[in-house]
């Protein structure tokens, strides 16, 4: 993981507006090679072939990559992420915006959470190697792996969408799940690419089930989760690892998100060397003042997103700056990176997410003039 030096870096979570030809086709090389040489064009220094070899799902990529599932159509109940405290305190709004489908920009992103219901009934393996081979090959024909990251998906946020009919426990079934993903941790990591682990749904079921067991329950839930990411990572050098940790990127109210201090330990019990969050979003930007209080253990990084997917404004690079500069003030210059608050592919426009991208980093070039005089 590259580490400011001279100026901050900039680089973000990862999905990024996924363009498709007029027939609906898309040539998958030279889409990666257009969106690898934008990022580069406008200043990135960190960057990623968009999500766009996963199809622009951080989830429903690896439905192919495992076995010991069967997909059954659904259960009729309503899914867990569908629910929650923020859904029934606003629940005019959701009914309103799930109609209009405004939770997203893009309808797809509507489509794509009616996923099947995965129940597992048997041993869980890893059987997508030849796909994400060709995913690496992808990002590397376009792509230095001194500056590239590729995305994957914790165990804790595939658990959500899957049931469990074969393992005797909970903690069983989420070490098989993580063991499995360990395959494509592994390939990543040992491919040059750093690896990013994607984890939004460890503190976005807080709003689902965590405001009903209580806070320390819920810690303790989350904290098993991490053990189990920890050890499918265990071999795995940490400086090769990115985590991003966020309270999911519907357009809603995000009132019951759980608040980051209960959270900035338990993201850094992670086996990783950078961390990546929401701090750009009016729920979330306050939450710097926590690093007040907590200190950011030797050689770890943190890459606060200073740009949101939650508005179509676009931020001002001197806001940018200014997000950029309180967090440098308080963890050192030098273990500052700037990022997004999480991905933009289906989030906001197109031209609002390259928008965005541009002031990230002139922003950071702002900050970094600042910090570096």
């Amino acid at each position: 993981m590259q580490r400011s030096t001279h100026k901050i870096l900039t680089t973000h979570v990862g999905s990024l507006p996924f363009p498709m030809s007029e027939a609906g086709e898309s040539d998958l090389s030279a889409q990666v090679a257009a969106v690898t040489q934008k990022q580069r064009a406008l200043g990135l220094d960190l960057i990623n072939e968009g999500e766009y070899t996963k199809g622009g799902d951080w989830l429903s990529y690896v439905e192919p990559r495992f076995s010991g599932f069967d997909a059954r159509p659904p259960a009729g109940t309503k899914p867990i992420i569908l629910t929650g405290k923020d859904r029934e305190e606003f629940a005019d709004f959701y009914a309103y915006a799930t109609q209009k489908g405004t939770l997203f920009y893009s309808p797809g992103e509507q489509i794509k959470r009616a996923r099947p219901n995965w129940v597992c009934v048997g041993p869980i393996a890893y059987t997508g190697a030849a796909a994400l081979a060709h995913e690496i090959a992808t990002l590397r024909a376009h792509a230095k792996p001194e500056e590239s990251f590729l995305t994957t998906t914790s165990p804790a946020s595939l658990e959500p969408y899957r049931q469990n009919e074969f393992y005797n426990s909970e903690e069983e079934f989420v070490y098989a799940i993580a063991e499995a993903m360990r395959v494509e941790y592994e390939a990543v990591a040992n491919s040059g690419v750093l690896l990013q682990v994607d984890d939004a749904w460890l503190p976005a079921l807080w709003d689902r089930i965590g405001i009903g067991m209580g806070l320390e329950a819920f810690r303790k839930r989350c904290i098993m989760r991490v053990e189990a990411l920890n050890h499918a990572l265990r071999n795995i050098p940490e400086e090769r690892i990115r985590y991003h940790l966020c309270w999911g990127s519907w357009h809603g109210p995000h009132a019951f998100d759980i608040e980051m201090a209960h959270m900035v330990g338990i993201m850094l019990r992670v086996k990783a060397q950078a961390y990546l969050f929401e701090a750009g979003n009016v729920r979330h930007e306050h939450e710097y003042a926590v690093w007040d209080s907590v200190k950011l253990p030797a050689g770890k990084i943190i890459v606060p997103g200073v740009v949101s997917h939650a508005t179509d404004t676009i931020e001002h690079p001197e806001l940018v700056a200014q997000r950029l500069m309180r967090f440098a003030e308080r963890v050192g210059r030098e273990n500052v990176l700037a990022g997004t608050d999480c991905g933009l592919g289906g989030r906001v426009h197109a031209e609002i997410a390259w928008a965005k991208l541009g002031a990230l980093a002139e922003g950071a070039k702002l900050a970094s003039r600042k910090l570096w005089p």
